[in-house]
């Protein structure tokens, strides 16, 4: 047909070699495998490390932000989501529970 290009024909497999459904449930096993061990699994382990931060927040502890400031907490409202921060002793601001990145500790304010 063309000078460049041979003509493909079709080869009958040998015997042993059909299939390929039980070795794709297989891999696709393997895959479901991965994705739950180096994706799922690590995030719902930060996203449960995260929300026991956020529920033992409470007055006086001194917090970093997701934005970088650090602040005392001077008031903590259970029934709403926001809580209270110092950032010196004429600036306080709200933010929500769920913005706070870090608890860190005492006296780290005053090395600042």
């Amino acid at each position: 047909m063309s000078l460049f290009i041979s003509n493909a024909y079709a080869q009958s497999a040998p015997a042993g070699q059909q299939g390929g459904g039980f070795e794709m449930l297989i891999m696709l096993g393997v895959f479901g495998l991965i994705f739950y061990f180096m994706l799922y699994r690590p995030q719902a382990k930060r996203v449960k490390e995260h929300k026991n931060l956020v529920s033992s927040l409470s007055k006086g502890d001194e917090v970093l932000t997701q934005g970088g400031m650090v602040g005392k907490i001077t008031k903590v409202s259970e029934e709403k989501d926001f809580i209270e921060i110092a950032l010196n002793d004429s600036t306080n601001i709200v933010v929500q529970k769920a913005s706070i990145s870090a608890v860190l500790p005492k006296g780290t304010m005053k090395s600042i």
